[in-house]
């Protein structure tokens, strides 16, 4: 009987203890925090993208401005300096895209432009000086530089992740080979006497390169500049001496611009369409903001070509 008595209590012993041991191993896993993902800032909505596609959830992604919103006006706030200083990893676009905040971006970030072609970057002659262009993700070519550009250096941050990095950087760069041909088919469906690309400001040359269309716009490169009254007379006889009927408000400038060109047509005895309103703007300097139509680069291209396409052919 008290043998029995014993081996109930060693039982009964030996289970409270396990059941201790076991919550004291939940209690310590439980208290080990779980690894941080390194931090990459970036400072536009497409690099934001372009992450995305390459490392998905491995990574922290902050941004710095706001999809939607002009990167050429935009001042870097106290927020932005923090996220930038304590990232573990800045990309950027260069080609002084970013020109209010290229000095602190130069010391602290990596531009995915920086391996260009210099003869593949554009420029303009504004005044007798030369502008660089820094709208090359029109140029599915320059894109797909840019992506191995950052694929590079979040393998560099990620190397236990770099082989599932290239994978994904191949897949992406079959996708935006297939995303230009697609264009390509697409544009060729308007008539050569219409291939004409009204818009606000210069931000489609590399289109215009790439596809073939010719563009006009009554402002420059940067949209911080004045449209001063000779561009937008040059740009009326354009649109009079081209029979053109359709141009097209962005959706990070003024509408009101186009509308003014509108009238400024009507008072020479023609008529021209503003193609503009709600999911009826050409993306140029921002992707949508996420969860709405364009808010990836291949969404955004394909959204352009269809609204160009829809308006020309």
């Amino acid at each position: 009987m008290k043998v029995k008595k014993f081996l109930s209590t060693l039982v009964l012993s030996l289970l409270t203890l396990g059941l201790l041991f076991g919550c004291q191993q939940q209690k310590n896993e439980a208290s080990t925090p779980m690894e941080k993902k390194p931090t990459v800032t970036v400072t536009t909505s497409f690099l934001q993208d372009m992450v995305k596609q390459l490392v998905g959830d491995d990574v922290k992604t902050e941004l710095i401005i706001p999809a939607g919103e002009d990167p050429h006006l935009y001042i870097a706030k106290a927020g932005d300096l923090k996220k930038l200083k304590e990232a573990d990893l800045v990309l950027y676009h260069g080609l002084h895209f970013e020109g209010k905040m290229v000095d602190v971006l130069e010391q602290k970030g990596q531009a995915v432009s920086k391996h260009f072609p210099k003869e593949k970057i554009g420029t303009f002659d504004e005044d007798g000086k030369v502008i660089t262009d820094p709208h090359f993700w029109f140029d599915i070519s320059l894109y797909k530089l840019a992506v191995e550009e950052a694929s590079a250096e979040l393998q560099n941050l990620l190397p236990n992740k770099a082989t599932e990095i290239k994978s994904k950087t191949t897949d992406y760069l079959k996708k935006l080979d297939e995303l230009d041909a697609w264009n390509i088919e697409q544009l060729s469906q308007i008539p050569e006497e219409r291939r004409y690309l009204i818009t606000p400001h210069d931000a489609f040359n590399y289109f215009s390169r790439a596809y073939h269309i010719p563009v006009q716009a009554p402002q420059g490169v940067s949209t911080d500049s004045e449209v001063d009254n000779k561009a937008m007379i040059d740009t009326v006889d354009f649109i009079i001496k081209h029979n053109i009927k359709a141009i097209f408000s962005e959706s990070t400038t003024n509408p009101e611009r186009m509308e003014k060109l509108k009238e400024a047509v009507k008072a020479r005895g023609g008529d021209v369409k503003v193609v503009t309103g709600e999911g009826q703007e050409l993306f140029s300097d921002s992707l949508a903001p996420q969860g709405e139509d364009g808010d990836t680069y291949i969404d955004m291209y394909r959204h352009n070509t269809k609204l160009i396409v829809d308006n020309l052919k």
